[in-house]
């Protein structure tokens, strides 16, 4: 049995891994308002947010930890054993929630939720470098970031939707058995990588090998240059990997601050419950799904212009960027709640625009056997700047202002772009260091 556009298929699960992932993850922050009602009824405004802020930090920790330790696993036991284990725990653990009973068992099932969680990001790094020629590469990351913004569209109305039937508890059942009913067909169609795989075509099996071959990349007798796959020691001395990881973690940020927070900005804000927000809450993800694929087509049709990888990732990087500057300092004073959500759209389109092209800098840099390591450092340094966000966010808006901020997020998307531009001159693959 030949599967033609095999390749469609594998990414095409990883976007659907991505989608189950966010609906886990928005869970928390739209039953937010029931939970805390029945968990902590006399606690004040102030000490309700502190309490989220507390719980959310605990799992991008977990997250920014998970990116790290889920990149060395995805290189060790490879794409496919990786993302059961990722999405097998992350599944269960969000089934546990149901039995959360404060903070603290809240912050433990959150915390493994976001170890596990984290394995999506550095696998599908590996995934596309496995799986995808370098021409398509940003488009088939922009595939699989859109899963992170369709999983926005859906989590946000479809748990609002889901609070009419049942509790809290059971909503994080329901949702973490989707999941585990995910690892079926990715057993199934995922047997092996492309080179072994027999369900693949010849055709594809050559397009893919062929594409993934770095035309500028040869030695002086004209042969193929091996992959450069560097020691973490040795890694971690590179300048370039440094753009990679600064960039990551100067940009994640961004999103992070909508992913935790639009729910609980339009709960303070606009004064919306639950269903309110099922109604609103989802128009910014619109952006991010959108962007995501403009982001990667834009970056192909460059590539296949005639463009060098260099130029292609700088201006798709450079023009999200660009994109969320005026938008982000145009949420200090937003007017009416559908104005906000719009404007939150354009910040995430244009988030959307530069992220897949900041994901796909590892496997433009390095072979495949150290893609996932570069993947992972960067993921957890991108964390770690969402957790450092997250935590001010209490403080910055204990007035109800979110515009410090938003403008934190703006400063943001200028170091990004810094980082890309000044620690790697030029993206191509690095070569051994004499």
């Amino acid at each position: 049995m030949k599967l033609n556009g095999l390749r469609w298929w594998v990414i095409a699960l990883i976007a659907l891994a991505t989608i189950i992932n966010y609906i886990d993850r928005q869970a928390l922050s739209v039953l937010w308002p029931d939970i805390v009602e029945e968990l902590f009824p006399d606690e004040s405004a102030l000490e309700r947010k502190q309490i989220y802020a507390n719980i959310s930090i605990v799992f991008v920790f977990a997250y920014a930890f998970g990116q790290a330790i889920f990149g060395k696993v995805f290189d060790w036991v490879g794409t496919r054993i990786g993302f059961v284990l990722s999405i097998g725990v992350w599944s269960l653990a969000t089934v546990a929630h149901a039995f959360a009973q404060g903070v603290l068992s809240f912050s433990v099932f959150r915390a493994i939720l976001g170890v596990a969680e984290a394995g999506n990001w550095p696998g599908a790094a590996k995934g596309n470098a496995e799986w995808f020629p370098i021409k398509e590469r940003a488009l088939a990351q922009g595939i699989f970031n859109s899963g992170a913004a369709i999983g926005g569209i859906i989590a946000i109305p479809l748990i609002a939707f889901l609070t009419i039937y049942f509790s809290w508890k059971m909503i994080f059942v329901v949702v973490g058995l989707i999941g585990l009913l995910w690892l079926i067909p990715w057993l199934i169609v995922v047997k092996a990588p492309p080179g072994s795989h027999p369900w693949i075509s010849e055709e594809e099996r050559e397009y893919i090998v062929t594409g993934q071959r770095r035309g500028d990349n040869v030695e002086d007798n004209g042969s193929p240059e091996e992959d450069y796959n560097p020691s973490t020691a040795e890694l971690l001395s590179r300048k370039q990997s440094w753009g990679v990881i600064i960039a990551s973690a100067a940009i994640d940020p961004i999103w992070w601050l909508f992913v935790f927070w639009i729910p609980i900005y339009l709960n303070e804000v606009y004064g919306m419950d639950v269903k309110s927000i099922g109604i609103y809450g989802w128009v910014p993800y619109v952006g991010a799904m959108i962007g995501a694929w403009f982001g990667g087509l834009l970056a192909q049709n460059r590539l296949k212009a005639g463009w060098s990888i260099d130029k292609t990732r700088k201006l798709t990087i450079t023009l999200g960027c660009l994109i969320m500057l005026p938008a982000l300092l145009a949420m200090a004073n937003p007017g009416a709640p559908v104005i906000a959500v719009l404007i939150m759209a354009v910040i995430l389109f244009g988030f959307q625009t530069a992220i897949g092209n900041v994901q796909t800098l590892p496997s433009d840099l390095l072979g495949k056997k150290a893609v996932g390591t570069l993947a992972g450092f960067s993921g957890m340094a991108a964390k770690l700047g969402a957790v450092g966000l997250t935590s001010l966010v209490p403080f910055l808006t204990a007035d109800g202002n979110y515009t410090p901020a938003f403008v934190i997020g703006a400063s943001l998307a200028i170091i990004a772009m810094a980082a890309v531009w000044i620690l790697i001159p030029k993206i191509e693959p690095l070569k051994k260091l004499d």
